[in-house]
């Protein structure tokens, strides 16, 4: 009887259309390339596992719709074509019945066309995303990895997703990457190639291995990894996982997110890891034995530690070590030790956070290239979180000594038209010009206001003040800004609005911030300059192009 049930189960399953109240495993024979997930925020969270034979159990948590559902999220399974899948879940089987396979994500007629989608920073199609994960490049491409909830909108079930570029502008998803295990969720980690072979997972026709670092979380915290030979479509999971368990040293269990990367100088690798009150060094020659180093305090998550060339010397470098909120520290470092010139400083706010630099840039290149997490919202949506603009890193001299700078990276002047320039603007005139782009949200602005008389001014969208520069007490946006010029009355601002966010650099990168946007605003004001008698010394306004421009499922 059980038999026959779950027979007529996996046969509704690939229709959708059955009717049952109660928790079930049904068996699904792969033909098709997604098993599409209806999910509803009025369903509780119950738990699923997807299996097959030989093949690794996911497990993870999911809001199945019994009635109609509030968006629909995927699992790409073309992988496992002519295997059969089972799906145990501990929920409605009424829900679980309206599960069913297509060669079509459900909803992806309307995929990047959403009301609120990001048309030129990388959201993920369906669900929650969050850091940055593994970024490399590797023959041509640019890999991110990042983290990912794929069956819902809020943070749980923590994977590593995975999306390729050529150009850092237009990216591509791939299948995901690496799932939960029994070690638990897969958190924050990095990337790297094995050229030497260190950890003996080459392939016999000279493959170097692309070794992922992990964060594996269950309760406890604990460093693990895993290799591809196949440039991060699959991995294999290192079976002495895990590499580092340092939760009792610490005595917590906030010990995450290893940024590893190779040390030419010492001919060995080098794992920065966030634990417990700050980021700790670890060496290693083969990948898979670590020794502890030394361990600076002051940090949160996501470590990073990279070499930047002072004004463009690459004959004069310093070290950056930095955490997730984007503060960081100027010195240098030795292999083993990180020494800092002087004390943490921020050259951003808003809604970025944890960002990780790019490994493996070419030398000839020479570029440090950033990617952070925006954590932005989008109402409505059938996906959360953005990734910010990529952004190269520079150090400069300035009056107060070392900065650090983040512009965008030359590859996204590709997206923009400019259709105005003009100088010396009274604001009248400036409101004038914006006045035509006022039903525009995706557009980018450059300006240089001259304060004047003013204390307070900027520019307003909808009602809302995206550059917001009080000069009484320095505050840009309600963080204090100061510019290199202690006597300068002017402030520069690039301007990056993309629908339902916006993303900010001023001074050429030397403070930069991002924020969502209130798309529930009733405001019918536009772009609007305000502030007493100031002038607008130059203004640039481009169009921009679609970065899903062309995309098909």
């Amino acid at each position: 009887m059980r038999m026959c049930r779950l027979l007529f189960l996996s046969a509704a399953l690939a229709f959708g259309c059955v009717s049952v109240t109660d928790a079930a495993d049904v068996k699904i024979k792969i033909t098709k390339k997604y098993i599409n997930f209806p999910v509803s925020h009025k369903s509780d969270r119950k738990t699923m596992e997807m299996s097959v034979k030989g093949g690794e159990t996911c497990r993870f948590v999911i809001r199945l719709a019994e009635g109609e559902p509030d968006y629909w999220t995927f699992r790409d399974v073309s992988a496992l074509k002519g295997k059969t899948v089972t799906l145990t879940y501990d929920g409605s089987g009424e829900a679980l019945a309206k599960v069913y396979q297509d060669d079509r994500i459900a909803g992806g007629e309307n995929m990047y066309k959403e009301k609120y989608r990001p048309q030129y920073h990388f959201t993920t199609r369906r669900g929650w995303i969050n850091d940055p994960n593994g970024l490399i490049y590797y023959k041509g491409k640019y890999h991110l990895f990042y983290q990912h909830n794929p069956f819902e909108r809020e943070w749980e079930n923590m994977h590593w997703a995975h999306a390729v570029s050529t150009d850092l502008v237009h990216w591509r998803e791939m299948p995901l990457a690496l799932h939960p295990d029994t070690l638990g969720t897969i958190f924050s980690g990095s990337a790297v190639i094995d050229y030497g072979n260190t950890a003996g997972w080459n392939s016999k026709d000279g493959t170097p291995a692309l070794v992922a670092f992990y964060t594996s979380a269950k309760g406890i915290q604990r460093q693990s990894m895993a290799y591809s030979l196949d440039e991060g479509m699959t991995f294999t999971k290192y079976e002495g996982n895990p590499i580092i368990d340092s939760h009792e040293k610490w005595q917590t269990n906030d010990t995450r997110d290893p940024k590893v990367f190779w040390y030419a100088p010492g001919k060995h690798w080098v794992m920065v890891l966030n634990e417990r009150d700050g980021h700790s060094i670890y060496n290693s020659v083969n990948l898979k034995d670590w020794t502890y180093q030394s361990h600076i305090t002051g940090f949160w998550e996501c470590p990073e530690l990279f070499e930047v060339a002072v004004d463009g010397n690459g004959g004069n470098k310093k070290w950056v070590m930095w955490g997730a909120s984007g503060t960081y520290m100027i010195g240098s470092f030795d292999g083993k030790t990180f020494t800092p010139d002087g004390p943490k400083l921020c050259n951003l706010n808003g809604s970025a956070y944890a960002a990780q630099v790019f490994n493996n840039i070419p030398a000839n290149d020479g570029r440090v290239i950033k990617i952070a997490w925006g954590r932005i919202s989008f109402e409505g949506m059938p996906f959360n979180g953005c990734m910010l603009l990529p952004q190269e890193q520079m150090l400069f001299n300035t009056r107060s000594g070392l900065r650090l700078a983040s512009r965008p990276v030359r590859e996204v002047e590709q997206l923009f038209t400019k259709v105005y320039s003009g100088e010396d603007l009274s604001m009248r005139q400036a409101n004038d010009v914006m006045r035509q782009f006022d039903g525009d949200d995706v557009l980018r602005i450059r300006m240089t206001m001259h304060l004047s008389h003013a204390t307070d001014a900027g520019l307003s969208y909808r009602g809302q003040r995206i550059v917001n520069y009080d000069m009484n007490g320095n505050r840009l946006n309600g963080e204090f800004y100061a510019t290199d010029d202690p006597g300068s009355m002017m402030l520069t601002a690039d301007v990056y609005m993309d629908r339902s966010m916006a993303e900010v650099f001023v001074d050429g990168g030397m403070y930069s911030y991002s924020m969502g946007l209130d798309v529930r605003s009733t405001s019918k004001e536009g772009y609007v300059f305000w502030g007493n008698n100031i002038k607008i010394r130059s203004l640039e306004v481009y169009k921009v192009k679609s970065i899903w421009d062309g995309y098909a499922e």
